[in-house]
């Protein structure tokens, strides 16, 4: 059947609506100007009428006869005087209108004296970069007009700039990385320390232009975020940095805020994650953070490297497979994630040439989750066994085919000791906590454009999605429930997020049938999706 044409008044009912809104604010505006000299006089009457009910209500009451007697006596003699009547009313219309004036001081027409030495500082402290001996007219030159060289600036309640933007010559090499942070570092010790800075520079019009950003809300606790399945939010950063919101829920409020959203799954080009950050900067929040939302529509494989029970409260749970915090269990659940990610691969191509969907299982996403495996290759190498990394190669480098998602959480100071199949699967990355430029650039693979703040909050940090961008950073507070530092209200945010225990295993009404040997399962683990494997909490070692 053909599609019927939508009404005119439909097709058009929008763009006639914004025309004629237009046209409404236009003639209000118009009669706005036109009516501004009654408008004035009006407020003017009021004014003086609330003058008078003051002076009255002021008098006493024994005076008040003679009070009306003498301005009885006034309106007689404006009566019986030649033109009295016309000069009274021009009078009190100009007291109306010098009364119903518009009072609000005007707004100073340039900067201060303290304003305009922070200003001629800036420029006097970028004329040697911005200046060549054989420039006949130097737009940067000592004791210059600093006018002309910023356009526009605004400062903040302190006194300190907040926004400036730069004009520079066209001979000044923008396009190198060196020359750039060069005049960024000089900003931003010119503008005043420990805030962040945005620059932003047009290449084009040789223009810089440098902004400072309000901090990250911190306020933000976990919760249920409207995302669909497969997407996982990092969390919060700057509006200009995404094209999109999520609303949050701050205690009692709610307001819409910009994300930073990862894309897992079979289409994602970034289907690994790696989380760097020194202690106590947040990393392992981010893990338990991602844990909580992976749950919603997928199993969880836990392997916790540093071994202070920061994921127990995940143990036994629906969805999670196992917590393993020793070698030998950080092993064997390794192993059954290798052989698991080869069978889904398997079970799906055999599926695809049949002309058959994938089975159900293979189609459940499973997440392997390791917080400081370096950790656990210092131990397994003690015990000589082998590195736990090892066993990471078959599901980051097959885990997008097989729906197998592997997030990696590791200090600093152990980054040297990842795997190369963990530096180069995971193109997701993340970095929490103070750092320096050359370590985010290290990290990420690409500096920020914002100037790093040399002591930040838990769970601040940058973020980078593949070739990306690089977005900061907060991280909703996701800490340990059973922590007896967490308050009440953070901890019941997470008790309300994690999923129900699993029944026990004698509560089953039948047992499940033993798993053909042939199908590719690892021994003692069974293959498959929410009941994949079977659930532990271990600490070995």
């Amino acid at each position: 059947m053909a599609r019927r044409p939508l009404p005119r008044i439909l097709s058009t009912g929008s763009a006639q609506i914004a025309r004629g809104r237009d046209l409404a604010r236009t003639a209000a505006d118009s009669a706005t100007d036109v009516l501004h000299p009654l408008i004035t006089m009006s407020r003017g009457l009021r004014r003086l009428a609330a003058a008078g009910r003051r002076k009255w209500a002021d008098t006493p009451k024994d005076r008040r006869g003679p009070l009306l007697f003498l301005v009885a006596s006034v309106v007689l003699v404006v009566a019986l005087v030649p033109y009295g009547p016309l000069l009274a009313v021009i009078t009190l219309m100009s007291a109306a209108a010098w009364h119903g004036r518009d009072r609000t001081p005007p707004a100073p027409a340039g900067p201060d004296e303290a304003q305009t030495k922070r200003l001629e500082s800036l420029y006097e402290a970028l004329v040697p970069y911005f200046s060549v001996p054989e420039d006949p007219a130097p737009l940067y030159a000592h004791g210059g007009e600093w006018e002309k060289a910023f356009p526009s600036y605004e400062f903040d309640d302190s006194g300190r700039v907040c926004h400036l933007s730069i004009h520079y010559p066209a001979y000044f090499t923008d396009g190198e990385p060196d020359a750039r942070a060069r005049i960024e570092q000089l900003l931003h010790a010119k503008s005043g320390r420990g805030r962040e800075y945005r620059f932003e520079w047009d290449e084009e019009g040789n223009l810089l232009t440098v902004t400072v950003l309000p901090p990250l809300p911190t306020d933000v606790a976990a919760q249920r975020f409207v995302t669909a399945p497969g997407e996982i939010v990092l969390g919060l950063t700057d509006p200009a940095g995404v094209p999109r919101t999520l609303p949050l829920t701050f205690g009692e409020e709610r307001r819409d805020v910009p994300p930073v959203v990862w894309r897992t799954g079979t289409r994602s080009t970034e289907p690994h994650l790696l989380v760097v950050g020194d202690p106590g900067s947040g990393t392992t929040t981010l893990l338990r953070s991602v844990v909580l939302q992976a749950l919603q529509h997928g199993d969880v494989l836990i392997v916790e490297g540093g071994g202070t029970g920061e994921f127990a409260c995940l143990g036994g749970r629906d969805g999670v497979l196992a917590v393993e915090c020793g070698p030998a269990g950080a092993l064997a659940g390794l192993e059954w994630a290798a052989n698991e990610t080869e069978r889904r691969l398997i079970a799906a191509n055999r599926a695809r040439q049949a002309g058959h969907t994938p089975p159900e299982d293979t189609r459940r996403p499973l997440w392997i989750v390791l917080d400081r495996p370096t950790v656990l290759g210092h131990l397994s190498a003690a015990e000589g066994r082998v590195d736990p990394q090892s066993l990471l190669q078959v599901p980051l480098r097959h885990g997008r085919a097989a729906g197998v998602t592997v997030v990696v959480a590791e200090q600093f100071d152990a980054l040297d000791s990842l795997s190369d199949a963990v530096r180069d699967h995971t193109r997701a990355r993340v970095v929490l906590g103070p750092a320096s430029t050359d370590r985010l650039e290290a990290v990420l693979g690409s500096p920020p454009r914002t100037t790093p703040a040399p002591d930040v909050p838990p769970g601040r940090g940058y973020a980078r999605l593949g070739s990306g961008p690089v977005h900061r950073l907060q991280v909703p507070a996701t800490p340990d429930p059973y922590d007896e530092a967490t308050s009440e209200t953070h901890r019941q945010a997470v008790l309300s997020l994690l999923p129900p225990h699993t029944a026990p295993t004698d509560a089953a009404p039948a047992a499940e049938p033993a798993p053909d040997p042939g199908d590719g399962a690892a021994s003692g683990m069974a293959s498959g999706g929410p009941v994949a494997a079977p659930v532990a909490v271990t600490a070995e070692g």
